[in-house]
C-alpha cells in the first residue's frame, strides 16, 4: 500500500506541473503525457506485486517502464470524443452494471473502442461502495488492458482510487 502512494504523488504532481507547462496560452492537455503517467504508475503498482527486495525492486522498474510506453501509446491515439465516450461508458459500468457484466463503446468517427467490467464490489473503511474493474481499450485492432479500483464519492461520481 505505501508503494502506491510513494507512485500516486509523484504522478500528481507531474500532472500538475504538466498541466501549467503552457501559462498565458490556451490550455491544452497533453494525453500522450497523461497516458504515459498513467501507464507508468499501473506499471509500477503491477510491478510491485511481485518479488521481494531487489527482485521487486526490478520488477517494479520494468512495470513502470512498460506501462509508461503503453500508456503513452494509448493517449497518444485516444482523442477527446474517445475519452467521453470511456468515460461516460464506465461510469455506467460502476453504478449499474452487475458484477461481470461489461459495458462497451465505440467511437464511430476514430473506430477506437473498449469495454469495462467491474470484478468486484465492495465498501472500504470509510464506508464507500467500491469497485474493481478491469477496462480493454481497442486501437487499429490493438488491445491493451488494463485494472483499476474506484469508489463512488457522496455526489455519486465515481472516482478512481490507487
Amino acid at each position: 500500500m505505501m508503494t502506491v502512494k510513494r507512485i500516486a504523488v509523484p504522478v500528481a504532481v507531474a500532472l500538475a506541473v504538466a498541466a501549467c507547462a503552457n501559462q498565458g496560452q490556451q490550455p491544452v492537455i497533453n494525453k500522450e503525457l497523461i497516458g504515459t503517467l498513467g501507464g507508468a504508475a499501473l506499471g509500477a503498482y503491477g510491478g510491485a506485486q511481485f518479488g521481494s527486495g531487489t527482485g521487486q525492486l526490478a520488477a517494479v522498474a520494468v512495470g513502470t517502464l512498460a506501462g509508461a510506453y503503453f500508456g503513452g501509446e494509448i493517449g497518444r491515439s485516444l482523442d477527446k470524443a474517445d475519452q467521453a465516450y470511456a468515460q461516460r461508458s464506465a461510469q455506467n459500468a460502476l453504478e449499474y452494471n452487475r458484477t461481470g457484466e461489461t459495458s462497451s463503446w465505440r467511437n464511430p468517427d476514430s473506430g477506437h473502442a473498449g469495454a469495462t467490467t467491474p470484478t468486484r464490489t465492495y465498501q472500504n473503511a470509510k464506508g464507500q461502495d467500491c469497485r474493481e474493474y478491469e477496462t480493454v481499450v481497442t486501437i487499429d485492432g490493438r488491445n491493451e488492458k488494463a485494472i483499476g479500483r474506484a469508489c463512488r464519492e457522496p455526489g455519486g461520481v465515481w472516482r478512481i482510487v490507487q
